[in-house]
């Protein structure tokens, strides 16, 4: 049997039990407003008739509606998804957009048939911005992560693969969820860090520029000549290969200390050999004053004894 059959014989059913005369309208009101204020003893067998092919018919309907929402809800949300992830939008935000267009949908339609029903959807609504409000007082936290997850993934200050430094914490990024980020250490371990933590705080993404600066401080005694301590440390930053031409290097006199003079090597490298480029860098400065015969100072103290004295003499 069709589906158009069986709505045409649902109808005629329910036409026919209700009375011909002209005060059907009202006869089928009073009925409704029997039923929906529970005043179930003034309704007699012909009453029950009509209400169970009155919603009968609705229930058929809600059904073929919830069911084109469904089919239509998926078949946007798989659109939205497949337009984002074309244009390489996050994975992330993909997923929750996609979602949130189905699951919008669906509330909607399920709240036009609750109103179909004679259902107050004005009250519902406020229910349900009640319990709304009783669950973010709840996950508060949560939600914070949720909004700074959001954020971080809409303005982008960094990105997996970059080495950061958040929350204290300096590391490679591994993962960025909507709750939390995943930050490896340099001696391979994994950190879960909430977004709230991150967002709310200074956020120092160390691999963002391609070209970085290395740096090399270094004390010489005071009997060095500044000149020849200029030249060899010169030399020592123009030997390594990893320093780029450009920016050019620079060898800078900081400060005159309590028992040292203090210099600053700079030298700019790329950012994946800055490492490299440091550790090449100590190792040039350190040859090239040991070579000139340039002393690198250390702390020293110098302890001094008095002999005691015996009866106004001082022991031999």
């Amino acid at each position: 049997m069709s589906l158009s059959l069986l709505l045409a014989q649902v109808a005629d059913a329910a036409q026919a039990a209700a009375p011909p005369a002209s005060d059907a309208v009202s006869w089928q009101r009073r009925a409704l407003d029997d039923f929906y204020s529970f005043q179930f003893t003034r309704m007699d067998a012909q009453q029950w008739q009509y209400i169970a092919y009155y919603f009968g018919l609705r229930a058929i309907f809600v059904l073929i509606l919830l069911t084109i929402a469904w089919t239509i809800s998926s078949w946007l949300s798989s659109i939205v998804r497949l337009a984002l992830t074309r244009i390489r939008f996050d994975q992330t935000l993909t997923l929750f957009f996609a979602r949130l267009v189905r699951w919008g949908i669906l509330l909607m339609v399920a709240l036009a048939c609750l109103s179909y029903f004679g259902v107050e959807t004005t009250s519902f609504a406020a229910v349900i911005g009640a319990l709304g409000l009783a669950i973010g007082l709840a996950f508060q936290g949560t939600l914070s992560n949720f909004a700074a997850g959001g954020m971080l993934l809409v303005f982008r200050p960094y990105k997996i693969g970059d080495v950061v430094n958040v929350a204290n914490l300096t590391g490679v990024v591994a993962e960025i969820d909507l709750f939390t980020t995943a930050v490896d250490t340099f001696d391979n371990r994994r950190i879960i860090i909430p977004n709230s933590s991150i967002y709310g705080a200074t956020i120092e993404n160390i691999s963002y520029h391609p070209v970085r600066r290395a740096e090399v401080n270094v004390g010489v005694a005071y009997s060095a000549d500044v000149d020849q301590t200029r030249s060899a440390l010169e030399r020592a930053v123009r030997s390594i290969e990893l320093v780029l031409p450009e920016p050019k290097p620079e060898v800078a006199l900081l400060d005159l200390a309590a028992s040292s003079v203090n210099w600053q090597v700079r030298a700019w490298c790329r950012r994946e050999s800055l490492g490299d480029a440091k550790q090449a860098l100590l190792r040039a400065v350190k040859l090239e004053l040991d070579g000139a015969g340039i002393e690198i100072p250390f702390p020293q103290l110098d302890v001094h004894i008095d002999s005691p004295a015996v009866e106004g003499r001082p022991v031999t």
